[in-house]
């Protein structure tokens, strides 16, 4: 699984790194996304990179990935978080048992 951080740098920043970390995942994993992730990605994407919008629709049609979904009513005491608002990412990646969940690539 990856971070909505991740997808945006794929879509709006993309890199060599970049491009390299998700070819890695496309031929030796399977990537997950979860509701979660798409809706916030839409979201970031419309509301600061508005010219990207119709972009993203295309990039989740061409990506090979399994979709989970992320409950609206989560368990709130499995762990502590700093930024609430990523506490449904986290606990999609272990409600799924992912084996790797990367939220950042440096340039």
């Amino acid at each position: 699984m990856v971070d909505t951080n991740v997808l945006i740098s794929l879509l709006v920043f993309s890199s060599k790194k970049m491009n390299q970390m998700m070819e890695c995942i496309f031929m030796e994993h399977q990537l997950v996304l979860s509701s979660y992730i798409v809706e916030e990605l839409k979201d970031v994407v419309r509301r600061k990179f508005a010219s990207k919008a119709g972009v993203v629709d295309t990039l989740l049609a061409k990506m090979n990935y399994e979709f989970v979904y992320t409950p609206d009513l989560v368990d709130e005491t499995l762990f502590e978080i700093r930024d609430v608002k990523d506490y449904p990412v986290l606990y999609t990646a272990i409600l799924e048992d992912v084996d790797m969940f990367p939220t950042q690539v440096d340039s």
